[in-house]
């Protein structure tokens, strides 16, 4: 008997496990000084995998991959790990107002539910804005046929510490300029912004068309630890949506830090190997076909079915 009911026990939450996986996850995340050197290290290319292989679309910074080889192991190492889904990328230029110091913002997305339908790099040289980004946002259109919102476009941020106040600022009129140019509402701006603690003074706040703008609504709680270190507390990256239509195209409360210090069980020095910063992250709520609706409308009911029969079995056992 007791055979028996562990078996209508699997099945059952098999049944679970095939109702799951349908979210539509967009990630950003920080990968600390991203390039050679630490595309060598195994350990860390795994978790990496593990990390971004969890995300349709997953915005990459301090991607510093100067010889080129970086990013390629990286996506090789996810069709490993990931081998049922397609991986492709985008990557901007190398940015920087420094030779010795650029990085590259990289997207990172499946193919088989995601497609670019266009880029545009934010140039550093627009009449008035006074070079007001260390690192041009790269924007990035995309076409998610299985999400509520269709289409969206992408703007990241990785904002200087020391110019956080000016950059977030700024970023209102990359905001402006890509929805004109591109006609559309449905933009998300991510990344590290340094929104938080020292970077980010309260009083500077109100300096910020970005936080002040009503029709913005930014999604990571404002108490969320995005930080590795345990001597840190901050909520430096941020995911920032536009308008009450994309707005409502979020699934709730799902926005925010993924702790894979804490999912994967690793120590502080292990996890500071990968990155000093966490991802965060939020779902988009998705659309079913009418054949999978049928579908899970019957694994339910199979569900339900299932859970009675090992309520019964357990009880006459």
């Amino acid at each position: 008997m007791l055979s028996s009911s562990l078996l209508l026990l699997s099945i059952l939450l098999g049944v679970n496990d095939s109702l799951g996986g349908s979210d539509f996850r967009i990630c950003a995340f920080n990968l600390y000084h991203f390039g050679d050197s630490k595309s060598k290290k195994n350990d860390v290319m795994l978790i990496l995998a593990r990390i971004i292989t969890r995300c349709d679309v997953c915005l990459l910074q301090e991607v510093r991959d100067s010889k080129g080889k970086a990013v390629p192991e990286l996506l090789q190492q996810l069709k490993r790990y990931d081998p049922k889904h397609g991986y492709g990328h985008v990557a901007s230029e190398r940015l920087g107002r420094s030779d010795s110091y650029r990085e590259q913002y990289v997207f990172v997305y499946r193919t088989d539910t995601v497609t670019v339908t266009g880029q545009y790099q934010y140039p550093d040289d627009l009449p008035g804005d006074e070079d007001a980004f260390a690192r041009e946002p790269f924007v990035v259109r995309f076409k998610a046929a299985k999400t509520s919102i269709k289409e969206f476009v992408l703007i990241p941020q990785h904002t200087t510490p020391t110019n956080t106040t000016k950059e977030l600022d700024a970023l209102y009129d990359v905001l402006q300029r890509v929805k004109k140019m591109w006609r559309t509402e449905n933009v998300m701006l991510l990344g590290d912004f340094n929104a938080d603690c020292g970077y980010l003074a309260k009083k500077n706040r109100i300096k910020v068309r970005l936080i002040t703008d009503s029709n913005l609504f930014w999604l990571i709680p404002e108490d969320s630890d995005t930080t590795v270190r345990s001597s840190t507390s901050c909520s430096y990256d941020r995911i920032v949506v536009n308008g009450p239509t994309f707005n409502r195209a979020v699934v709730p409360s799902s926005a925010k830090p993924f702790n894979f210090q804490t999912e994967y069980g690793l120590t502080e020095e292990q996890a500071l190997d990968v990155s000093d910063h966490y991802p965060v992250e939020v779902l988009l709520r998705v659309v079913r076909s009418r054949a999978l609706r049928s579908s899970s409308s019957f694994t339910k009911c199979f569900s339900l079915l299932a859970l009675s029969c090992l309520v019964c079995h357990l009880f006459i056992w």
